[in-house]
């Protein structure tokens, strides 16, 4: 970044007392006392080249300005050509546009400088948008089987709409232009005018009293006018600082008036420096820096001090400015290099997406891991700021295409593999008929044999489609439960085994209720683990009696979980292990696994999908829509909430995959 911030600097001090305010009186013994001394005037020695960068730099300002406008209008015409052809009819991202449009005709109505950095997001929102649909549009068109080439994106009904107002905002922004160019031109003329009468107040003869309130009047109105052509800044600046200089010399104010004007002005320039200093530690650079351009306009609109201290206090003050600057500068600077460690992040990111080895993955599994780095490194994406600007949109658009990629090709492998669930599908209706053949066999031995394997053989196939697993699955363990529960009916011995399995647990449950006398945690919760796990090992209890011995333990479980302060997913956990030990234990066990496990599968799957799309929503939250942190910090929550679930299910899975 070039520095230019010293061209803001005023000339050095000098001689010129702008601020002065004459006496109401003044005797004219003094006045003719005072003209015959031998007095030095005052005589100014501004540094001019300080003065000259200034004009220089507000004169380049200008320039850019007008280039700015210029350019914009260039641009708006470029992208509203990028579409052209019939209408498009109404879609989900109308009322996107529909809103962009309203505030855009709301923003045109405030003040063109207030308006112009909203403006120019406003109208890249609503291309972007544009673009988004005929991407889309293009996409379907490919793939109903049209070629590329002669896809021809259709016109947008809200098009003309937004290049009427954007037209509207440059011819606005064009008058208040034209308007401040013939103030300016209004001012120079009137400058011209105090110059040439501050000349012939040199020249009077008149009374001085006369002579010096006409001049104070001169300064006050060459203060009031501001803005002129840069081109002249520095001509009127010299000129008007000779004949004030020259003014004071013939009318030779005493020396005890010319004191007291320098004194005040030394308190005024003191005040000023002062304040500069402070602002070289404010938090705010960007702030420090306009605050810095309004105390230097202030700094020239007061008057000289005594000349030996000019010099001084012009240091002082310039010292202080230049601190600022400086760190103004330091800091757009070090913008740049945390905008250029950006790019080169995002850059990387890119470069791993786009370099992944699709051949590798063949199973879910390989998917499923990858799956996970190419989230993750999504998740890093949304943590890294902005890249430079020439580059943002690029950068963004390359990650877009390298993840829309990535995704296609898992979505191709899995469209792939439906022949195999169709296969699946067969092998395990074949299976539900050898089940139900079996079902009503009393040869318990042989039968419980065949009907085991039968369920590893399950075990073998793999999964079928969404839509038919909890179908084919109900068909098959409807048949095995059918068979082992008319297996234990037939079981004599089994009634009393019950009766002594009711009797150890509620023995066990009276001992859960005693460790409320246990003080320490860490024991008392071995202790319960312990109690759980042996729960696990006890059989069935007489029917009649499973509910109500079931809640009993469960509320005591609950109790100690309560007293312990242990969280819902450990207790969750838990309880989820010591079903897992019953499941095992019985005859049927297996088969319960399996379809615990596949239901299990299923609803990580449906979690995975409904994170996924709240993930998209919220991305698409972030790019486009305004004012809606509330809906963002609400998806966010599910977001977290989902991945706890997930995670708990992920755990309760390999308990299963432990007792298979």
């Amino acid at each position: 970044m070039k520095d230019t911030h010293e061209a803001n600097l005023p000339a050095e001090e000098d001689g010129t007392l702008e601020e002065t305010k004459a006496p109401e009186v003044i005797p004219e013994d003094i006045i003719v006392a005072e003209s015959m001394k031998e007095e030095d005037s005052i005589v100014e020695q501004p540094v001019e080249e300080v003065a000259e960068a200034e004009a220089e730099v507000k004169a380049e300002a200008e320039v850019k300005a007008v280039a700015e406008v210029k350019a914009e209008a260039k641009a708006n015409d470029e992208v509203s050509d990028e579409t052209s052809g019939e209408v498009i009819p109404q879609n989900s991202n109308k009322p996107a546009k529909d809103e962009i449009l309203a505030k855009l005709a709301e923003l045109i109505e405030s003040p063109v400088e207030n308006a112009r950095n909203e403006i120019e997001s406003l109208k890249q929102a609503y291309y972007k948008t544009h673009r988004g649909e005929v991407d889309e549009l293009k996409k379907a068109f490919i793939e109903e089987g049209g070629d590329e080439k002669d896809f021809r994106p259709p016109l947008d009904e809200t098009e003309e709409k937004i290049k009427e107002l954007l037209a509207q905002y440059r011819e606005k922004k064009a008058n208040l232009h034209a308007e401040e160019e013939q103030l300016k031109a209004a001012n120079y003329a009137l400058k011209l005018q105090l110059i040439s009468r501050l000349k012939e107040l040199t020249e009077s003869q008149d009374d001085f009293n006369k002579l010096y309130n006409e001049f104070k009047e001169i300064q006050q109105r060459w203060k009031e006018t501001k803005l002129i052509p840069q081109e002249h800044a520095n001509e009127l600046y010299k000129s008007y600082q000779l004949y004030s200089e020259q003014f004071y010399d013939i009318i030779k104010i005493n020396n005890q008036f010319r004191d007291y004007d320098f004194k005040k002005n030394l308190e005024m320039k003191t005040a000023l420096c002062e304040t500069v200093e402070k602002l070289i530690d404010e938090p705010d650079v960007i702030s420090a820096f306009h605050q810095l351009q309004k105390l230097h306009q202030q700094w020239r609109e007061v008057g000289p001090v005594v000349k030996e201290l000019r010099e001084d206090l012009w240091t002082r003050f310039k010292t202080a400015s230049t601190a600022i600057n400086k760190r103004h500068q330091q800091y757009f600077e070090s913008l740049k290099e945390k905008e250029q460690e950006n790019l080169e992040i995002k850059t990387a990111i890119c470069e791993q997406i786009e370099n992944i080895d699709f051949s590798l993955l063949k199973t879910f599994k390989d998917w499923e891991e990858k799956n996970k780095e190419v989230i993750g490194l999504q998740e890093k994406w949304k943590t890294i700021g902005f890249a430079p600007k020439k580059y943002n949109v690029k950068i963004f658009e390359r990650f877009r295409a390298a993840c829309d990629n990535y995704f296609n090709r898992k979505s191709d492998f899995y469209k792939g593999i439906k022949d195999n669930m169709e296969k699946n599908l067969h092998l395990k209706i074949a299976l539900c008929e050898k089940a139900e053949a079996l079902k009503d066999s009393t040869d318990w031995k042989e039968t419980t044999e065949k009907m085991v394997a039968l369920q590893k053989e399950w075990k073998t196939i793999g999964s079928v489609a969404r839509k038919h697993s909890d179908m084919i699955w109900k068909r098959f363990i409807t048949a095995c439960d059918y068979f082992f529960e008319e297996k234990n009916k037939n079981t004599t011995s089994q009634k009393s085994v019950e009766q002594a399995n009711l009797a150890a647990k509620k023995e066990l449950i009276a001992k859960i209720n005693a460790l409320s006398s246990q003080p320490e945690h860490d024991t008392a919760l071995a202790m319960l683990k312990e109690y759980m796990a042996e729960w696990a090992t006890i059989g069935f209890v007489p029917f009649k009696e499973k509910g109500r011995i079931y809640k009993e333990y469960h509320e005591a479980i609950n109790k100690q979980f309560d007293r312990l302060k242990v969280g819902q997913n450990d207790r969750k956990m838990e309880s989820f292990r010591n079903n897992l030990n019953e499941i095992t234990g019985s005859e049927k066990g297996k088969g319960k696994l399996y379809g615990e496990r596949e239901k299990l599968m299923r609803a990580y799957e449906r979690m995975k999908n409904e994170l996924q799309t709240y993930e998209n929503n919220i991305g698409f939250l972030s790019i486009s829509s305004k004012g809606g942190g509330g809906l963002i910090k609400e998806m966010e929550r599910k977001i977290e909430k989902l991945k706890e679930e997930m995670a708990l299910i992920v755990k309760k899975i390999d308990a299963i995959d432990e007792n298979l």
